[in-house]
């Protein structure tokens, strides 16, 4: 246990154009070398081509493309008695959080395309759609979970 004082949640400012903490948490984890504004103008391009191919408000589209790869169980390793278990566990909303924007970012940048705007919305339209490579790394998660329920038993 740590001898330090509990760290305080600081919060942190909404996005300027659509007033979401949500997008303002996506931008900074998007972020190369501090570089804010080229991350900020990548993720409001992507909304604006998000907005043009749907015809729907883009904060929506993002946060259900969102919604639709968050992991809602993950494996962890553990160690008993000499043989490493891979044990289903429940992931916390900020986790699930974390993990479901870096999919997303990790494949738009894998993705081949011109500009990181557009690949960031196709990536983004895909997840909204229930396809694409972030929504396939959801999948592939929930399904070794599922393979090891019978190690759930060694739950911490």
């Amino acid at each position: 246990m740590g001898r330090k004082k509990k760290t305080i949640d600081r919060g942190i400012a909404p996005d300027p154009r659509y007033n979401s903490v949500v997008i303002s948490k996506f931008v900074n984890r998007m972020m190369w070398e501090g570089k804010r504004s080229v991350s900020l103008r990548i993720v409001h391009d992507a909304l604006g081509i998000l907005q043009q191919k749907t015809e729907k408000e883009p904060l929506e589209v993002f946060l259900k493309a969102l919604d639709n790869v968050k992991p809602v169980i993950e494996v962890k390793s553990r160690r008993v008695g000499g043989a490493t278990y891979q044990v289903p566990v429940e992931i916390r909303e900020s986790r699930r959080e974390a993990l479901g924007m870096r999919w997303i970012i990790n494949a738009a940048r894998a993705r081949s395309g011109h500009g990181m705007g557009e690949r960031l919305a196709a990536e983004l339209l895909d997840a909204f759609n229930n396809t694409g490579s972030a929504f396939k790394k959801k999948e592939d998660t929930h399904k070794m979970a599922e393979a090891n329920k019978a190690f759930a038993h060694y739950k911490w």
